[in-house]
């Protein structure tokens, strides 16, 4: 959806991902491939880059010179012809009054960051709207998409119940535990943890470093104790603990005792996903792309970040417990409170006995790392991540736009906008994994939402979106996730660190593929034969339009001329003559009928409708009449923009 229009009325090229298409006109460039801009930053950037590109050719500057994007461009002015010369001048100055345009509009008090997220937000607004419109399961997706990714005001009309007196100045959650006392430098596990299973442990380990990594089976194989052995392993062979001088009991406690916070009867955020999330992180920290780019201090932060992202988690939302007045929203004033308790109880076990991991850093280490995992532990939060989407994306295509392609991230700000959404990424890594996988944390993560329906059916509340276990459509909700989060914030990912993604992406279609298939279909009933006079029937020709004023629009080129105009037109007609022909046709020709006009409707609209193509969803929602209302729609917009084209 990144790539559609951004306006509801606006259809010029410069409302849509544009790449800098005039310079193109004019230049002979070796690029292999289109690299489309939808953050409004970068168009301004590449609008201004083509303007000074023509306006190079326009003052008949005759040399060579080495475009910004890298390829070599030939613009010498004796190649335009005087039509030419005076197309490019015009369109040069369309695109430079666009500029201005969009310069006027800024807010000085708003960062280009937050023009791209308004922008992505309004954007996934109205597909959202589209997709409730469509189903009740459509509905209860767009609700559970809109109320858990985008970032709103918190709306309660529930009356608060009566407060205890009780001190918030505690972390509640943090449990006294001791396991230091069973543990040793010399007696240490080989991986950090007891276990009867250590050789199919070690097995299993050797794919570490690959996403195919199956927890699952290190969490069988670890006496359930996978986050303890994942981080013992990660640390031991990037060598963190050596390089920080973390004793080796310190680091067993503290992980254990960390791992002995998640909640074991939660279905998702416990601590395999806790575990997940670090190895994916992991993985990702070893991208080549971003080789070498990341302080060893960085690295540390974002595995530790990983680790504790969900530590204490209830099992239920930041809205249900901002609904019910839970003492975390009250402590947190309901921002972010889950992601602020989960810092607090990760920080707080520092402080246990034998267990703060960080006891050999500089007092300059632990502050930078403590500002680091901060940061990125709230980027966690569900309701930021278009805000995450919006900058991570504004970087990259600025960078591509100003910097040859070539990304550096030279600068702290750049490096932890990467980290935030690193992290974030891993959060929402399971779409991508190998399909056993990624059903098996699907299960656990409704089975999550259905216990809190149940919570809030009992407590009297409405119940969120997707977690009505008698109404939820979980293989449309997986579509949906895809379409609308997963897959723009992993493809920006993937530009990121180009090409070194690209698997990931091809496993995340496959996946959607997968659930688009085993979709319930709804059963169509058959035609009933006395009411087909409230069907529409369609009738597809190709004529001439002049003799059918009556029934249809005729569209004109401003006296420029028109050529090779063809028409088609759509009949509604319920007239006797119509119902009889339809009533002697049996059911099997009647349904034979229908698909050769749907078929022939989604034909010719699909042209105009990207978004039917690319979402199946579409597919399966529109009915042969909707397929036709949507081409009757089409031309009236055509009508509206004065086209010279009958569609």
């Amino acid at each position: 959806f990144l790539y559609r229009s951004d306006s509801d009325y606006d259809m010029s090229p410069k409302t849509v991902s544009r790449n800098s298409s005039l310079a193109k006109r004019v230049c002979v460039c070796v690029h292999t491939a289109e690299d489309f801009i939808v953050t409004p930053f970068a168009q301004v950037l590449a609008s201004l880059r083509s303007v000074r590109s023509n306006f190079t050719i326009l003052a008949n500057c005759l040399f060579l010179r080495r475009s910004p994007l890298g390829g070599v461009c030939v613009s010498p002015r004796a190649t335009l012809s005087d039509q030419q010369y005076q197309q490019l001048a015009l369109d040069t100055l369309e695109e430079l009054d666009w500029c201005l345009d969009q310069l006027e509009t800024i807010q000085t008090h708003r960062s280009v960051s937050e023009m791209a997220s308004n922008k992505f937000k309004r954007m996934l607004n109205r597909e959202l709207s589209h997709l409730s419109e469509m189903s009740r399961s459509g509905n209860q997706v767009s609700e559970y998409i809109s109320s858990t990714f985008l970032d709103k005001q918190n709306e309660v009309e529930i009356p608060s119940p009566t407060l205890k007196d009780k001190p918030m100045s505690h972390i509640s959650g943090v449990r006294k535990l001791s396991h230091s006392s069973s543990l040793s430098s010399t007696s240490m596990p080989r991986f950090g943890v007891n276990t009867d299973h250590e050789d199919e442990l070690a097995k299993e380990l050797e794919d570490l470093d690959k996403w195919s990594f199956n927890i699952f089976r290190v969490a069988e194989f670890s006496n359930n104790r996978p986050l303890s052995c994942i981080m013992y392993a990660i640390f031991q062979e990037r060598e963190l603990l050596k390089t920080f001088r973390i004793p080796v009991d310190t680091f067993v406690t503290y992980v254990m005792t960390l791992e002995d916070h998640y909640h074991g009867n939660v279905a998702y955020h416990n601590s395999l996903h806790a575990a997940d999330v670090t190895q994916s992180t992991h993985v990702l920290l070893s991208t080549p792309a971003l080789d070498a780019v990341f302080t060893d201090l960085e690295i540390l932060a974002a595995l530790f970040a990983a680790a504790i992202h969900d530590v204490d988690h209830p099992g239920v939302s930041n809205q249900f417990l901002i609904n019910t007045n839970s003492e975390l929203a009250l402590m947190y004033n309901d921002e972010s409170v889950l992601e602020n308790h989960h810092l607090a109880v990760g920080f707080k076990l520092l402080h246990q006995e034998n267990c703060d991991i960080f006891q050999n850093l500089t007092k300059r280490q632990r502050q930078s790392l403590r500002k680091l995992v901060i940061d990125m532990v709230l980027a966690t939060d569900m309701s930021k991540h278009m805000t995450l989407l919006a900058d991570l994306k504004t970087m990259v295509e600025t960078k591509k736009v100003t910097s040859s392609g070539v990304l550096l991230l030279d600068h702290y700000t750049e490096r932890i906008q990467v980290l935030r959404n690193m992290v974030h990424c891993a959060d929402l890594s399971n779409p991508t994994k190998p399909l056993p996988l990624y059903r098996q944390w699907t299960e656990r993560i409704m089975e999550e939402f259905f216990r809190q329906g149940d919570k809030e059916r009992e407590r009297g509340m409405e119940i969120s979106a997707m977690c009505d276990k008698h109404t939820a459509s979980v293989e449309k909700s997986q579509v949906g996730f895809i379409d609308y989060i997963v897959h723009p914030l992993w493809e920006t990912w993937a530009d990121l660190v180009h090409p070194d993604a690209q698997e990931l992406l091809d496993t995340l279609e496959e996946n959607r593929e997968w659930y688009l298939n085993t979709m319930p279909q709804s059963p169509s009933p058959p035609p009933d034969r006395h009411l087909q006079h409230d069907r529409f029937q369609f009738e597809l020709t190709l004529e001439d339009l002049e003799h059918n004023n009556h029934n249809h629009m005729q569209l004109s080129n401003n006296g420029t001329g028109r050529s090779k105009r063809s028409s088609r037109k759509a009949i509604c007609d319920d007239s006797n003559a119509d119902r009889a022909q339809v009533g002697q046709v049996d059911e099997e020709g009647y349904k034979r009928q229908q698909c050769i006009v749907e078929q022939e409707a989604k034909a010719q609209m699909t042209p105009f409708f990207p978004e039917i193509a690319l979402n199946p969803l579409y597919h399966m929602s529109l009915s042969a009449e909707g397929w036709c209302m949507l081409r009757r729609l089409k031309q009236t917009l055509c009508l509206t923009q004065k086209h010279s084209r009958w569609i």
